[in-house]
């Protein structure tokens, strides 16, 4: 199985990539891609811009990783409550290309942040609005206080870890 994994997310230190790359080790015999953002870096989405440049390149390079896929795990960074702008940009640019953007491949939509909310408010967005992108979502699964339950690349929390689990299971 395929996995491409990502973070929501351009930082360079992105917790949300650790707890993707991590929950995508947990899919047994799985060759895994993670896709770092600022790869797929576009002007500011606008009608003015596609009627002059078309679909972006970058945006079809992105629709096309996502097919290459078996399955993809995102970690949804939140940022004032929302979508970090990274993401949403890439997300418009490449649902302009195509609208269904995730092809019905099966996912697991993550979110964590340093404290005890776990980014629930744009997990619920990302959860909510998938799969009028043709979103799969097997599961989704909010990690609170990342630094007190995640170390050395792995989950530390045992119940929360457990949780990870059974979501790559339905994959």
């Amino acid at each position: 199985m395929k996995i491409i994994a990502f973070a929501a997310s351009n930082s360079s230190v992105s917790i949300n990539k650790q707890l993707a790359h991590y929950t995508a080790t947990l899919v047994n015999d799985a060759s895994i891609e993670v896709l770092d953002l600022n790869d797929f870096e576009m002007p500011i989405f606008s009608e003015d811009r596609e009627k002059e440049i078309g679909h972006h390149p970058l945006a079809i390079e992105f629709y096309v990783k996502l097919g290459s896929a078996d399955a993809i795990i995102i970690g949804f960074a939140e940022h004032n409550g929302s979508y970090s702008a990274a993401y949403k940009n890439i997300f418009d640019w490449t649902s302009r290309y195509n609208r269904e953007i995730f092809q019905n491949k099966p996912m697991i939509l993550l979110a964590t942040s340093p404290g005890p909310s776990g980014a629930v408010n744009v997990l619920k967005q990302a959860t909510d609005s998938a799969p009028f992108f043709a979103a799969d979502v097997k599961a989704s699964l909010s990690i609170p206080s990342f630094y007190d339950n995640f170390k050395e690349g792995k989950m530390t929390n045992l119940d929360l870890n457990n949780q990870l689990i059974e979501a790559v299971s339905n994959l």
